[in-house]
Parts: structure tokens; sequence; C-alpha cells
């Protein structure tokens, strides 16, 4: 992709997460954000964009490193599909995780771990339809590295909201990581097709 096309991704990116993550913060606080003066509700809108725009920037952080991660793992692996299986192990070890030291971390006297189970098994059913998405557009061999990315990666740049635990930072913070990587996912093969034509 040429420059033009890198800063286009950058900036609609930027742009989609931001609002995103804004409209979910505003929606979760909205007794808040509408209790005082119109100024309380500005600046309320104003720190939500600022917050979600830097949730976007790690997000699009997060995407490039996988487009490198991606490259080194099949020049090590020789094989897309022994590089598949490698991504499919840590995608089933990062589901494990999220559930499983989330709970043993935040659980207390009484509660069951099916709790702990839905954020991250939603998190795995909207990756799978983002992949199926990705490899419907290109082919059948992009599946694993989108479910991949939307799993894993996403994960990763989640664990500063994980570490809290706190419903509504879970929510703010997962809302912009998600767009942002879905977005991204979903329209790079677009972009460099443009390229081509």
């Amino acid at each position: 992709m040429n420059s033009r096309k890198v800063v286009f991704l950058f900036f609609t990116t930027l742009l989609i997460g931001s609002v995103s993550g804004a409209i979910v913060g505003f929606i979760l606080d909205f007794e808040m954000y509408i209790a005082d003066s119109f100024l309380n509700l500005v600046f309320g809108l104003i720190w939500l964009l600022g917050i979600s725009a830097a949730f976007t920037l790690i997000s699009q952080m997060g995407f490039f490193a996988y487009l490198t991660v991606h490259r080194f793992g099949l020049g090590l692996f020789k094989s897309h599909k022994l590089w598949n299986a490698v991504q499919l192990i840590l995608i089933a070890f990062v589901i494990f995780d999220l559930i499983y030291f989330r709970y043993i971390a935040f659980a207390e006297e009484g509660q069951m771990i099916i709790g702990y189970m839905v954020m991250p098994l939603l998190l795995l059913a909207y990756s799978l339809i983002v992949a199926y998405l990705k490899a419907k557009d290109t082919n059948q061999g992009a599946f694993v590295p989108a479910l991949f990315f939307m799993v894993v990666v996403t994960t990763i740049e989640w664990v500063p909201a994980l570490t809290v635990n706190d419903p509504k930072w879970l929510w703010l913070y997962l809302t912009p990581l998600l767009v942002a990587n879905t977005y991204q996912v979903l329209i790079l093969h677009r972009l460099a097709n443009q390229q081509s034509n």
C-alpha cells in the first residue's frame, strides 16, 4: 500500500474507534453526563472521545505488530498449515486464560465460573463472524489469521482493563478495540486491491 492509503486507514480507524467508544461510554454513564450543566456534557464527551482515541491507537499498533508477527510466523514455520495450527492453539489458550485466570483473580466466594465465560465466549463468537467475512471477501486461508488477530491481539490490547475488572471499563476499553480491529481487518484487502486497479 502507498502512504496515502496508510494515512487514510490510520485516520478512518481513529475516527471510527473514537466515536464508537464515546457512544458506548456515554450510554454506560448516561446519567452522570447529563446530570449537571451543558458544559459537563461537552467536557464528558470530549473526555470520552479522547480516551477512546487512545484505545484506538493501541488497536492500530497491535494491527501493524500482528502483520509483522504473521510474516515472521510464516517464515519460521515454513508452512501455512503449521502456522495456522499454532495460531489455533494460541487462540484456545487465550480463551481459557480469559475465563480461568480472571475467575481465579476476581471471583468472590460463591461465584461460579460461568459468569466469567460470557465475555470471552462473546469475543470468540464475534471474532468467528469477522474471520468468516474476511475469508469470504478474500480466501479461506485468511480465516485463521483473522480469527487469531481478533481474539489474541484484541485480548493483549485489552489487558489493562482486564486487570481492573470494572464492567464499565471493560466495555469502554473493548468497544473501540473491537470496532477498530474489525474495521482494519475487513478494509485492508480492499485498500490493497484498489492500489492495483
